[in-house]
């Protein structure tokens, strides 16, 4: 039916869209459909600017229906303080585990948002830093794929963290990772792992392809920023 609407119509657009949210609240409210409590919470944000709407269908739908993409909207709410809720990391951390645990379409970077706040510790119930859980956590977003937490992981081994001691091996592994994922900082670390031979065998060749590498990929990075700059 959304191609029968006139969108140059200001008054067919606004029925049309009242229409759409009738039948999201049917249903998140009625039909009890968790997808649709979801399409609801994007609907009330989105389309009607209503936070504090959104905010309690979000929280209904993570804390009755375990819905990955609700308890994710609902952590970023209370980071932000927004829809009424207190800016509040703990509780933000608690939805982002939710999220991470349950899978769907943001539960990566759920896994990484609760990583960042448990190695800080403003995520802790004791406000202590949870280094080797953040670890964890960070390790669950990168075998699947996630960037920045295998380069957070290649930190901590190539730093050292209370409770997990410099690892050169380790942290040239996770910056091979995130370099092939094209994370343009694990491949300079990586080239400099190798050009120093810090704890691992010195291979000049492998360095200065990494470096060459990172190059490109800055490069690469600084021309989008331009044409998106240029698009404005």
């Amino acid at each position: 039916m959304a191609g029968l609407v006139n969108f140059e119509d200001e008054e067919e657009v606004k029925a049309y869209l009242e229409n759409v949210g009738i039948e999201y609240s049917f249903q998140c409210h009625k039909e009890n459909d968790p997808e649709g409590c979801q399409r609801l919470a994007d609907y009330l944000e989105a389309i009607k600017k209503n936070f504090e709407g959104a905010a309690k269908v979000l929280k209904d739908n993570c804390d009755n229906n375990l819905h990955g993409e609700s308890c994710y909207k609902l952590g970023t709410y209370y980071i932000h303080g927004k829809g009424g809720l207190p800016s509040d990391l703990k509780s933000a951390c608690r939805y982002f585990l939710k999220s991470c645990e349950k899978g769907g379409k943001k539960s990566l970077n759920a896994c990484h948002n609760a990583a960042l706040l448990l190695q800080t510790g403003e995520g802790s119930d004791d406000g202590k830093a949870n280094v080797s859980l953040a670890r964890d956590y960070y390790s669950k977003a990168c075998d699947a794929g996630y960037v920045s937490s295998c380069f957070n992981i290649s930190t901590m081994y190539l730093q050292g963290a209370p409770g997990i001691p410099k690892d050169m091996n380790q942290a040239l592994n996770y910056s091979l990772k995130a370099c092939d994922m094209g994370h343009v900082w694990a491949c300079a670390n990586a080239s400099r792992i190798y050009k120093l031979g810090d704890g691992v065998e010195k291979n000049d060749t492998k360095a200065e392809t990494l470096k060459n590498r990172a190059k490109e990929l800055h490069a690469q990075q600084n021309t989008a920023s331009v044409s998106l700059k240029f698009g404005e």
